[in-house]
């Protein structure tokens, strides 16, 4: 039997989480909230991080009714993340690893989420959407690697939508994404917005720029110009924000299909903080059933950011013999997830 800890702080969210062999043994996670219209910026998001770490790690083995002598091996998120934070989870998964006399793994953030993914759903071969505040991508596995077939060729999608909050001052509590899909079902009327597909890849800032200048028209233009979309009529926050939701999660479905048709797939798993959007879930599904296939998709305790994710990773690269030198226990704020040999999956 192999017990993995795994500790996740590549955002705003810092994690610790325990797997034994399959079995959920603790999942615990703070989320470092700023007041509406405000982001989360790198050192403050360390220093909420470091203020948190230890009390989780000592509640993770609480939970799980564990010492550390039973833990065999250490995992972390290696990236892609905010460099502060990331410097924060890696340096305390440095120090227990060499107090408690333990090997050490870093985990790709992103390998993270879909393995995560895999092990609740059950998901044999799935085409992945990866959606999340920082990476936008699509996915689909082969010859022992993570293969991406698509991704935003600027700002992440859950990006997208957190600016959207902060411009017209929704609370982040406890996620702005969140906040944004309740207002979004309240929504009435549909804006046309641009819909930016690129081959496979999508593109969501002229989206953003476009939508930003309709629901704060004074910030963008003097004053008795015609709004930028030229637009007469008058949309609320939430007619925006189903706007918004509507166009973006129909550019994702779109280049998800795509990526199935090209994998012969009837699988797809949606992994990262926006797959626990219901709307999203119900679009990708209803694309999934005209094709004869399939959704999964998890809820709030494993799609967004947690530390639970990298222990499950941590502990198939740690059982497939995947082994890290000191020297390599370091970050890396852009790695990308086809950079990994997926050493734990056969052809």
């Amino acid at each position: 039997m192999v017990i993995a800890m795994g500790l996740e702080g590549s955002a705003n969210k810092i994690g610790v989480g325990i797997m034994k062999d399959g079995d959920i043994l603790a999942n615990v996670r703070e989320t470092y909230i700023t007041p509406p219209g405000e982001g989360f910026l790198p050192k403050e998001t360390a220093q909420h991080h470091r203020s948190k770490i230890l009390g989780l790690i000592k509640q993770a083995l609480k939970v799980a009714n564990i010492e550390p002598e039973e833990i065999d091996v250490i995992c972390y998120t290696k990236g892609p993340g905010m460099a502060p934070p990331l410097l924060t989870v890696a340096i305390v998964a440095r120090t227990i690893a060499q107090i408690w006399n333990k090997p050490i793994l870093g985990v790709n953030h992103c390998i993270g989420h879909i393995e995560m993914g895999r092990y609740i759903t059950k998901a044999d071969n799935p085409t992945v959407l990866y959606v999340s505040g920082g990476n936008t991508q699509i996915i689909a596995y082969s010859n022992q690697r993570y293969r991406i077939f698509g991704e935003t060729i600027d700002i992440a999608v859950g990006n997208c939508l957190d600016r959207f909050a902060r411009a017209i001052k929704i609370s982040n509590d406890p996620s702005p994404g969140y906040n944004i899909e309740q207002m979004a079902k309240k929504g009435k009327k549909y804006m046309k917005l641009p819909y930016v597909v690129k081959g496979m890849d999508v593109s969501f800032s002229g989206l953003l720029s476009f939508i930003e200048k309709e629901a704060v028209p004074d910030k963008f233009k003097p004053k008795n110009q015609k709004r930028v979309s030229e637009s007469e009529e008058k949309y609320s926050d939430e007619d925006l924000c189903f706007s918004l939701q509507e166009t973006i999660f129909a550019m994702l479905v779109e280049t998800t299909e795509r990526a199935m048709a090209h994998c012969n797939s009837n699988e797809v798993l949606i992994v990262g903080g926006v797959g626990c959007n219901e709307r999203l879930q119900e679009m990708m599904r209803i694309m999934c059933e005209e094709r004869g296939g399939k959704l999964f998709a998890t809820d709030e305790s494993f799609c967004i950011d947690n530390g639970l994710m990298i222990a499950q990773a941590g502990l198939e690269m740690f059982r497939s013999g995947t082994k890290m030198n000191w020297d390599h226990a370091t970050i890396t704020q852009r790695y990308r997830t086809d950079e990994v040999l997926v050493t734990w999956r056969k052809d």
